[in-house]
């Protein structure tokens, strides 16, 4: 009996004409049946959005590699939603793929890119995210080509585990030093805001800025791993609760009521547990 062929939904922030989607779909052509659903233009930054006030409107472009492509009025996660109701509402993709991004998405939390592979794992699809560290529009994607076939092929055998998504960034060379599984690093942007004056008289700004490293020598990094040219795989959950191993203390007194945080390690019951001596009888729950 022949094996039915996977269905790969694939999508961007960038639009549906940038360069990074079309060699996507070039590097998995052969893997799988694809559909093309990307933004009509740029739509970076809007990780997890969608238009809740605006209606959204799609429109049939040329195929890539004659696989059907369509843009989207809307952000990237309304590209999610639209193609599931309009061609998987009876059965969902097997693998949901976003990029390959003009740009790095490490420690990225405002990445549509990411926001793409966000909204699938919400869904239960097992999703991938994928980058590369260069913003031009004419980027060299040929390097990526072995390492993305080996995660989808990956993947598609093996599926992910349940809420949690792949962001896969590619430092900017011809060749890398190898793969590093780590997690995502800490810091923040800085210097965001950059105010102008008008002509007629009044201010306004450009969002900009740049990343802070708050820890650029934690080897266990996605940022250390893109900085030593190494591919950085950072298995990212959609659980956005505080790590099980932290026990919630709640305490009563005169002034009202206080929190405390301790360590908590327990091998058998992980989740977050509360103590309240206000209860009658007070405990675990």
């Amino acid at each position: 009996m022949n094996k039915k062929k996977p269905t790969i939904l694939v999508s961007n922030d960038d639009g549906y004409q940038a360069k990074g989607i079309k060699a996507l779909v070039s590097m998995i052509s052969d893997l799988a049946d694809v559909v093309v659903c990307a933004p009509d233009s740029g739509r970076s930054g809007y990780s997890c959005a969608f238009s809740a006030a605006l209606p959204i409107t799609i429109k049939e472009q040329k195929s890539i590699e004659n696989f059907p492509v369509w843009s989207c009025s809307g952000t990237p996660v309304d590209c999610i939603k639209i193609a599931i109701d309009k061609w998987f509402k009876d059965e969902k993709p097997t693998l949901i793929l976003s990029g390959i991004n003009h740009g790095d998405n490490a420690n990225n939390h405002y990445s549509g890119t990411v926001g793409v592979a966000k909204e699938g794992c919400m869904k239960g699809i097992p999703s991938i995210a994928f980058s590369l560290c260069n913003e031009r529009s004419d980027a060299d994607f040929e390097p990526l080509r072995p390492y993305i076939r080996t995660i989808v092929k990956q993947v598609l055998e093996e599926s992910l585990p349940q809420n949690t998504l792949l962001n896969v960034n590619f430092p900017n060379l011809p060749t890398f030093k190898g793969v590093k599984v780590c997690r995502m690093s800490h810091g923040y942007w800085d210097k965001e805001v950059e105010n102008r004056n008008h002509p007629f008289g009044h201010e306004y700004h450009w969002l900009a800025g740049h990343f802070f490293n708050s820890e650029p020598n934690s080897e266990d990094t996605d940022r250390w791993a893109l900085d030593n040219g190494y591919v950085a795989i950072t298995p990212t959950t959609i659980d956005k609760s505080a790590d099980h191993n932290v026990i919630w203390i709640l305490t009563q007194n005169a002034a009202g009521i206080l929190y405390s945080w301790k360590s908590w390690t327990n091998p058998v019951k992980k989740s977050l547990i509360c103590y309240s001596p206000s209860l009658a009888t007070g405990g675990l729950y």
